[in-house]
């Protein structure tokens, strides 16, 4: 990889160096292959101490200093689609995790390389499965094993962003909703009660809510109910006896999940009756903007900012007491597409704006 200069300070080139990561595969499960590959290159930095947990690793530094600053990233990808293989043309690098999340890594890891003696003291947390079921997540291992190893004053969680910040994240909330019924020949449907009838009007009502739009730390939240699966139906001559919909809802950080949920029911109430079922069957908690925190409010000073209005990792360590932000290279629409890649402009701002974050610059 070669190197250039960047904001007076010569880094390795970035492309080239998220090119490099891109070609050691590390799709969910798999990523075993890049984490050890990780764990050498980063044992070998004589001012960080690592530790390895499963498929998970953080690399610290010790430097005494009165603040910590967690920067963390996923070291998986989705299923390559014709993009296994990194190729740059131009100042654009395709390949599968280029913009989500392979150049947020390549950043923290020049970071880890180039910054022996930060403002700040820094904690590097590579983990495993975030792009697969929650239950799997690498993160969550960390919590559950080794939370003292994630003990900061905030976090970078550096999911694409294109170099802007996505402060927060909305909750999600998925029910599913069995309306009853009773069955009887198509012939004679009056002798029955037609469950999937009896979902018409809860249909409708969902389709017709009016989202809230809170607005946290100048960051507008768009919250959503969407009607995502139908299943009902026995035969094509009797009237259905149930109807399962399932909802997902997404809320905004200034409820919490049991508050989400209280005003779901009430939503739906007029519509369910006694012998219906109503099933949670996920739930993730948000996480707030958190821009008032002093290290964050450097980040954002003078950068565009929005609300991340799906769901991230920052909620986890919200959950931990940690303010947390998403902040990182590559435009996150383009993640988990055939033609994902990451432009040279998007990961050398972002660079810049860490680099000068943890060594007291900005």
């Amino acid at each position: 990889m070669g190197r250039r200069l960047l904001s007076s300070t010569v880094v390795t080139d970035l492309l080239a160096k998220t090119a490099a990561f891109v070609d050691i595969p590390s799709v969910s499960f798999a990523e075993k292959e890049f984490v050890d590959w990780l764990e050498r290159d980063l044992r070998a930095v004589p001012w960080l101490s690592v530790d390895r947990i499963g498929d998970n690793i953080v690399a610290r530094t010790s430097s005494g200093r009165s603040q910590r600053i967690i920067l963390a990233g996923h070291t998986d990808t989705v299923p390559v689609n014709n993009n296994g293989r990194a190729r740059i043309e131009g100042d654009i690098l395709y390949g599968v995790g280029s913009a989500d999340m392979k150049g947020g890594l390549a950043v923290f890891h020049e970071i880890a390389h180039t910054v022996p003696e930060p403002a700040v003291d820094l904690s590097f947390v590579f983990y495993a499965r975030e792009e697969v079921a929650q239950e799997h997540s690498g993160l969550g291992e960390l919590i559950r094993t080794a939370p003292h190893l994630l003990e900061a004053d905030c976090a970078i969680l550096g999911e694409p962003t294109d170099g802007e910040i996505e402060a927060g994240c909305q909750g999600a909330l998925r029910f599913r909703i069995t309306l009853g019924g009773d069955r009887a020949h198509t012939a004679r449907p009056w002798m029955g009660r037609n469950a999937i009838h009896r979902a018409g009007p809860l249909l409708v009502a969902l389709a017709a809510y009016e989202p809230r739009r809170p607005v946290l730390d100048g960051c507008e939240f768009i919250e959503s109910v969407q009607t995502v699966r139908v299943d009902g139906g026995q035969a094509g001559n009797v009237v259905p006896d149930h109807v399962a919909v399932t909802v997902h809802h997404r809320y905004a950080p200034d409820r919490s999940a049991d508050v989400a949920e209280q005003w779901f029911l009430a939503y739906i109430d007029e519509f369910i009756d006694a012998d219906d079922e109503i099933e949670l069957i996920d739930r993730t908690h948000a996480c707030p903007p958190s821009l008032n925190h002093p290290i964050l409010a450097r980040l954002a000073q003078g950068r565009p900012k929005s609300a991340k209005l799906g769901w991230t990792d920052v909620a986890r360590f919200a959950e931990l007491g940690i303010p947390a932000t998403n902040f990182g290279s590559g435009d996150p629409t383009v993640a988990h597409t055939e033609h994902e890649h990451l432009r040279r402009d998007s990961i050398e701002r972002t660079f810049a704006a860490i680099h000068a974050l943890v060594t007291g610059t900005t």
